[in-house]
Parts: structure tokens; C-alpha cells; sequence
């Protein structure tokens, strides 16, 4: 049989351990405290790392679902000492692609396979079905390829190529998606200020069907729009800042990203000031990653300290 370990069992983790478990994969998850929720459904979740190694036939793979920044090098130590030559190991989070590449360098010292494992596609994909962008060597790749593209939607895998190359589309995948964000929410602030009675909700339903710009995020605003409405919507657009790191890196390159750029800006401009387009935002946010509206002390903090290599 096939087995995964996670290590992290949040919203993220836990959902792609059930997804896993659904799809006949043994899953061993690693968590500070013991999961109910999960363990009901049939999913072995232990509390420390001798146990969760063991369970685990090699070569293991093992999949971390943490935030980025020093916890990942916190665990990636205290899980080496139970690992072996030959194992595998993919963070699943948004680190920083340069440390990724220096993660790597330090477990391949130990004859580990570390992998940067950009995942997009929110709460829903790592329920049903993830999008994956791997970086790392191959043979390392080989051995965890079978349960990504078990784990993802079709054609939602690919090896991107070497170490550090997988967080690095991630990054650049995140700046696209702010950029797309801020064209949507600028189309909601035209819709609600025109002399026009509106409907956005059946406008929005009606793009996500035949349009040119039908897709997820044009779907996630009419749902936003028919479940809750935008009106008492927050637009204090909370992140965790990896956004800030590919301007930052387009900047020491000389690569002109003038809309990313912008909107980076404007995410910053909605904790100023209120506005359709940032509740618009904000709402499509809350909707593909469970983003909180409002401020967030925690998520604060981890736009402070997630990227751990230094410019």
C-alpha cells in the first residue's frame, strides 16, 4: 500500500490527508496534539517523531505542511534524526525559494531528498484534488511523483526541474493571482458606482459561464457575492507577504512587473482606506484559502519572519 506522512494537520494538511485516506493512501500524520476530526475518519496521527518514522516504510515520503520561515528548519532538523539515506521530503508551503535551495543543500548532506512543493488551488484542492509544482532532484522525484499525481487534479503535477525551481513558479504563480485579484475588484468598485441597478451576483455567475474571463476566481466572487454579499465585508486585506519577496527579487533583477508591483501597493492601500474593490478582494481570499477577513495579529507576525535568506 501506499503511504504518506504530514507532518502539520491544519486546514491545509488535514485536508490533503483526507484526501489521501479516500484515495487509498495510508496516511501518518505528525501533530503537536492528537486530531479527533481525523482519526475518526480512520487516519493515524501520532505525537512524535520516533513513532511517526516508524510507521513509515522506506523510502518515506513525508509531506510539511507548515508556514514558511524557521519552523520549517526547526522540523526538517528534528525529523532527520529519524529519517534515512534515500528518504523523501516535500515542503508544501510558501517558502522562500532561496531557502529552499539552501534546505536542500543541507539535507542531501544526510542523503535525504528535499523537495520544494509549491500547492496551490486553496482548501479545496488539497480536499479533492491539489495543483503541484515541484522542484528537487529527480530521483528524489520519482519516488514521491506516484502520490502527487494521485493527490492532484489532472495535469495539477509537474517537476519544474532543479532544487528550488518548484517554490520559485509558486512565488511567481502567487504574483499572478494578486494581480488577477486587484482586476477583479476593481471591475466590482465600477459595477457598484455605476448608475446602473447591478445585479453583481447574476453578472458574476454570468461570466463564470462562456466568458473570456470565466474561471475559479470569477466563481469564488459570485459565490462570495450569493453566500454572504460584500457589504459587511472587511477590506483590510491581510497576507503573509510572499508577494513582497518577487517584487523585491524582480527589483535586484531589473525585470519590469509594473501590475504585480501595483498590486502589491493596493494591498497595502486597503489598510488605509475602505472600498469595494478591497472587499472584493478580500472576499475571493476568504474563499479559495479560508483568509481571514480583518486584521490578523498571527498572520502579522508570519509576514515578518517567513522567509528566512536575507537579500
Amino acid at each position: 500500500m501506499r503511504q504518506l506522512g504530514i507532518v502539520g494537520l491544519g486546514k491545509m494538511g488535514g485536508n490533503l490527508a483526507m484526501q489521501a485516506h479516500e484515495k487509498k493512501i495510508d496516511v501518518i500524520g505528525k501533530a503537536r496534539k492528537s486530531k479527533p476530526e481525523l482519526e475518526k475518519q480512520g487516519i493515524r496521527v501520532v505525537t512524535d517523531y520516533d513513532s511517526f518514522a516508524r510507521h513509515l516504510k522506506q523510502p518515506r515520503v513525508v509531506y510539511l505542511s507548515l508556514p514558511a520561515g524557521p519552523t520549517v528548519d526547526t522540523v526538517l532538523d528534528e525529523l532527520a534524526a529519524y529519517l534515512a539515506k534515500g528518504d523523501v521530503v516535500m515542503d508544501g508551503g510558501n517558502s522562500f525559494y532561496l531557502d529552499s535551495i539552501e534546505r536542500e543543500k543541507r539535507m542531501w548532506e544526510k542523503g535525504i531528498y528535499f523537495l520544494d512543493c509549491g500547492t496551490s488551488g486553496g482548501l479545496e484542492g488539497a480536499r479533492y484534488g491539489a495543483c503541484f509544482m515541484v522542484g528537487g532532484r529527480q530521483e528524489g522525484v520519482r519516488i514521491a511523483e506516484p502520490l502527487l499525481t494521485a493527490l492532484s487534479v489532472k495535469d495539477g503535477y509537474v517537476h519544474t526541474g532543479q532544487p528550488g525551481s518548484g517554490h520559485f513558479v509558486k512565488l511567481v504563480h502567487n504574483g499572478i493571482e494578486f494581480g488577477m485579484l486587484q482586476s477583479i475588484g476593481e471591475g466590482v468598485e465600477l459595477l457598484r458606482k455605476s448608475d446602473f441597478r447591478l445585479d453583481l451576483q447574476k453578472i458574476f455567475k454570468n461570466w463564470s459561464n462562456g466568458s473570456v474571463i470565466r474561471g475559479w476566481l470569477v466563481e469564488l466572487m459570485e459565490r462570495g457575492l450569493r453566500e454572504q454579499g460584500i457589504d459587511k465585508v472587511e477590506s483590510y486585506v491581510e497576507d503573509t507577504g510572499e508577494v513582497n519577496w518577487l517584487v523585491q527579487d524582480a527589483v535586484s533583477k531589473e525585470i519590469p512587473i509594473p501590475i504585480i508591483s501595483q498590486a502589491v501597493m493596493e494591498l497595502f492601500k486597503s489598510r488605509m482606506s475602505e472600498s469595494n474593490a478591497y472587499k472584493a478582494i478580500a472576499l475571493m481570499r476568504h474563499g479559495f484559502g479560508g483568509h481571514p477577513f480583518g486584521k490578523d495579529k498571527d498572520i502579522a507576525e508570519e509576514r515578518k519572519t517567513s522567509r528566512v535568506h536575507k537579500v
